[in-house]
């Protein structure tokens, strides 16, 4: 299964999710291949800050920041369970060929209603790739959600009309995550009980269940 985290709007956490996604894959025992195909390279930077750290590799981190995309990553997926993409920002050309190899696209949002309205390009770019690839599967993920928050319930009710829909599983605003980005760590690495590590498991089971075909719980 190939998976691409996109989003036109910067700053939406596609490399968060798309990093830890990856190490929950992996710690499944799943075979995981996480492509950086943002030019700024920092899920690279991540996989270098793990081996200063003499962490064990979860999963392997290729950079490949150009739009060969959609014949690269088509290759890597044959030796492994799971290929992740993570994505740039404002480079279409690169969009565009994440999605022609990508069989699920995550568009990583916050509760805001400007990445609402900024996500429209993005929309377009998924409808442009489903007359190559109708079978693609979209969906939204809330992510650096406050708890229990109006403006988080109103971003999810606004995405529920949409095609592609919002996932049910959320994932919060929280310190786990900028300190696992900082030391080359997964959060279930630092508290395998703790609410982002959760939610991780949650996001990632709730994947699963689309890729099967399943409907949520």
């Amino acid at each position: 299964m190939i998976v691409a985290l996109l989003n036109q709007k910067g700053g939406t956490g596609k490399t968060t999710l798309a990093l830890h996604l990856a190490g929950e894959w992996a710690r499944r025992g799943n075979r995981v291949t996480l492509i950086d195909a943002d030019p700024q390279g920092s899920a690279l930077d991540w996989s270098e800050q793990r081996a200063r750290e003499h962490l064990p590799r979860r999963f392997g981190v290729v950079g490949l920041a150009r739009d060969t995309l959609h014949r690269e990553a088509p290759e890597l997926a044959r030796n492994t369970d799971h290929v992740v993409i993570d994505g740039p920002p404002r480079v279409a050309g690169l969009m565009r060929s994440a999605l022609l190899a990508a069989d699920l696209v995550l568009i990583p949002v916050q509760p805001s209603p400007l990445d609402g309205w900024a996500s429209a390009e993005m929309l377009a770019l998924v409808n442009e790739a489903r007359v190559y690839r109708p079978e693609l599967v979209g969906r939204f993920v809330l992510n650096r959600c406050a708890a229990r928050t109006v403006l988080a319930r109103e971003t999810a009710e606004a995405l529920a009309d949409h095609d592609p829909p919002v996932l049910s599983a959320t994932v919060g605003q929280r310190i786990a995550f900028a300190v696992a980005a900082q030391t080359g760590r997964l959060v279930s690495e630092i508290d395998n009980a703790a609410a982002a590590a959760r939610e991780i498991t949650a996001l990632a089971d709730e994947i699963a269940r689309i890729v099967a075909g399943k409907p949520s719980p």
